[in-house]
């Protein structure tokens, strides 16, 4: 019976996960600053363009540890 607790609890975050996920793929590219923050480095040439989201990545990631510091503080 216990198993079936931890099968469901696992169900459960993975179910919001995927919501979570389905919420940044539909509103995504419509929040403004995100993918143009300065520091985020852009080099466009006449046949080449290279983007690399540096301060974008490092935001996510400080937000994404916040989260999984909450949550398991919350456990």
């Amino acid at each position: 019976m216990n198993e079936f607790i931890s099968i469901g609890k696992l169900m459960m975050i993975i179910g919001m996960v995927l919501v979570v996920l389905g919420l940044v793929f539909a509103y995504g590219p419509k929040i403004p600053f995100l993918g143009r923050l300065p520091g985020d480095i852009y080099i466009k040439k006449d046949t080449f363009r290279f983007y690399f989201p540096i301060t974008t990545s490092i935001l996510i990631s400080i937000l994404l540890s916040l989260a999984f510091y909450l949550i398991h503080k919350l456990k």
